[in-house]
């Protein structure tokens, strides 16, 4: 018992942090969440139960990560917003010694610089986490990100 309140407070801790570097724009620290080789995946819910493969946004490496937010910074023209994100409880399962998985929802609330706030997106993470062999922090090996809506705001640029 013991031991799965220890992983599931681990994943939380990761989830966490990850939506904090996103919140607070950091996003150059975003990619250190990820191992590398990875999967960065936005998809709609549509097509995640279709099993059709086209997402919105996919990245196959730390690299390509790197990429999205150095593009963010210096290339993409966007109105200048921020998320809070708002995290349900996980659902961890264990997949080996050194794998889980995790299934947790998302409440995304876009503030934008005249101080509105509205719902920018709903959904779920579907995530595969990995531990290293020396026992550091876990990090996600797939980040698939299912979003309730069928329809995606245009003004998708910071990742959810």
């Amino acid at each position: 018992m013991m031991r799965e309140l220890t992983l599931q407070l681990a994943v939380r801790n990761l989830l966490a942090r990850y939506v904090e570097a996103i919140d607070e724009n950091h996003l150059e620290s975003w990619p250190a969440f990820f191992r590398d080789p990875c999967c960065y995946r936005l998809v709609s819910v549509d097509n995640h139960e279709s099993g059709m493969p086209i997402a919105l946004i996919h990245a196959d490496s730390r690299g390509m990560l790197e990429d999205r937010v150095a593009a963010l910074r210096k290339a993409s023209v966007y109105e200048d917003q921020r998320y809070r994100h708002v995290l349900g409880c996980s659902l961890v399962k264990r997949i080996d010694a050194r794998t889980v998985s995790a299934a947790t929802n998302f409440l995304v609330v876009r503030v934008v610089r005249s101080g509105e706030s509205s719902l920018f997106a709903s959904g779920r993470y579907l995530d595969r986490i990995r531990y290293g062999t020396d026992g550091a922090d876990p990090s996600f090996e797939e980040k698939l990100v299912v979003l309730d809506s069928r329809y995606i705001d245009t003004l998708l640029a910071i990742p959810i």
